[in-house]
């Protein structure tokens, strides 16, 4: 072990994250990883980290954290005040935090996750090959479960990078929310299909790492809402028999007995995740084809952006 983080104070559902494990859906285990992994990747290449490596995802608020060594610290997500040492530190930048120093981590604003990674990564052990944590099944991270104040982390080998900041966007920030319908949109009628692009949606208050249930038109099945259990995935837009749509997100679970009418693409699963209760949205449904196209257009956009880091001087 070659140095620690220690949690001082700790914002809501505070988890180590890295990009998830996999091969393990066949077991009931989900992925888990980053609610919004676009941030989560800018956060680790701010310090150097290599793009898997765990980091802090947070909801809402951040907290206090103070390092053994000297390391470099930053922050993505959203924008948010901190202070690094009772020096200002700006989002989507890194900088220093030497040995003994606090990092403090105000509220996120107009955002939902935010990341906190320190170089050289948390190195938490390895359960079933990754470090992200599980919170309902109490798997990987810290004892499987949210972070507190007073838990200690163990950090990875110092790789020795320069303080730098995001001169580039990472993805488009407004428009709707990108779908292609299915797999069950069969089992609504064209009128409902339309319903569901065509209207407003509301995120609400129920929502974490499983799942963000939206306010709105409900959604009837023609035949009902029990299917046969399937698998689902991020993004997976579940329709009970409430008739009120529900996105999976990233610790949902691997099966589902409800029709899924569509399912989110990729490049717009960190800008949903990111969207505050309260706020409106919309669908968008596009055909498979392109949405592999986006994906692979916003797959550039993102390395581009990581590629273009700018010195700080810090």
């Amino acid at each position: 072990m070659t140095g620690t983080l220690e949690i001082l104070a700790a914002g809501p559902m505070m988890t180590v994250q890295d990009r998830g494990r996999t091969g393990f859906l066949r077991f009931g285990v989900s992925a888990s990883g980053p609610m919004d992994g676009a941030a989560f990747a800018a956060a680790n290449a701010l310090v150097g980290n290599a793009p898997g490596a765990a980091a802090l995802e947070f909801a809402l608020t951040g907290g206090r954290f103070r390092a053994s060594r000297d390391v470099l610290v930053a922050l993505t997500g959203g924008e948010m005040r901190a202070e690094a040492g009772g020096r200002p530190l700006a989002p989507w930048s890194s900088a220093r935090l030497r040995a003994g120093e606090e990092l403090t981590v105000g509220a996120l604003r107009g955002a939902v996750w935010g990341y906190l990674a320190v170089s050289g990564g948390i190195e938490t052990p390895l359960v079933m090959g990754a470090r992200a944590t599980h919170l309902r099944s109490a798997i990987g991270g810290h004892e499987g479960r949210a972070l507190r104040p007073g838990d200690t982390l163990p950090l990875g080998p110092e790789p020795g990078a320069l303080p730098r900041r995001l001169t580039r966007p990472l993805r488009p920030r407004h428009g709707p929310i990108r779908v292609v319908l299915g797999p069950q949109d069969d089992a609504f009628a064209p009128e409902i299909l339309a319903r569901f692009l065509g209207a407003p949606y509301a995120v609400s208050a129920q929502r974490d790492r499983m799942a963000m249930l939206l306010e709105g038109p409900a959604l009837p099945a023609a035949r009902g809402h029990d299917i046969t259990s399937d698998g689902t995935l991020m993004g997976s837009v579940q329709v009970p028999p409430s008739g009120r749509p529900i996105v999976l997100m990233a610790d949902r679970q691997t099966t589902g007995g409800f029709p899924k009418i569509a399912t989110v693409i990729t490049p717009d699963l960190g800008r949903l995740a990111q969207i505050p209760t309260g706020a409106m949205l919309r669908f968008h449904a596009l055909s498979v084809e392109a949405a592999e196209a986006e994906a692979r257009a916003a797959a550039r956009q993102s390395a581009e952006a990581l590629a273009d880091l700018a010195p700080t001087g810090a």
